[in-house]
């Protein structure tokens, strides 16, 4: 059984490439937790649920990734990517969700996602929910995901340049928004 921190090397891409049942497993377990973070940060709905649908389909390509580990990360957070303006596109066309009424929910204890909320990961979307979209998403592709520039380039179909824009634009307004101490805790 691997380590669930085992550092994704060539050498386990090239192990699970053969279908190496612990070493697909190693690849998960190095990178969903980036990308459910990545698509938390992003607003999605259901993380859990996205992340699931993402190494759905790319652990069936890991025998035919070009490009090592950066190669294999591209193409995993290229489909993330995917995912989630696939879930803003259907939740744009569906029925509006009402709001949450504590009245009417019997639990006794908080839910799981109000603990999370509530944690750092809220703090942290709340922080980035003042960037500009596009700010956001490089941020979150360079930050959260480890993307080269070239990488979140071609995930987000922006050039090298445009990235790089983003990213100092969105770190500069980061550190802004962190100095002013706006966002509660």
């Amino acid at each position: 059984m691997l380590n669930p921190v085992e550092a994704l090397t060539d050498e386990l891409l090239a192990r699970a490439a053969v279908g190496d049942q612990a070493a697909l497993e190693g690849v998960y377990r190095s990178l969903a937790p980036q990308v459910q973070g990545y698509l938390l940060t992003r607003g999605a709905t259901d993380p859990e649920g996205l992340t699931s649908d993402v190494f759905l389909q790319v652990l069936p390509m890991v025998p035919r990734i070009a490009g090592g580990v950066s190669g294999l990360r591209k193409l995993v957070f290229t489909v993330a990517h995917a995912r989630l303006v696939d879930e803003f596109r259907r939740h744009g066309r569906g029925p509006r969700q009402g709001p949450y009424d504590p009245a009417l929910d019997d639990r006794h204890e908080p839910s799981a996602e109000h603990h999370v909320l509530e944690g750092s990961a809220g703090h942290v979307r709340q922080v980035l929910e003042r960037l500009g979209e596009d700010q956001r998403a490089v941020v979150t592709l360079r930050v959260l995901a480890d993307l080269s520039v070239a990488a979140t380039a071609e995930v987000l179909g922006k050039s090298e340049g445009a990235v790089k824009q983003l990213q100092r634009r969105g770190l500069a307004a980061l550190r802004e928004i962190l100095a002013e101490g706006e966002v509660v805790r």
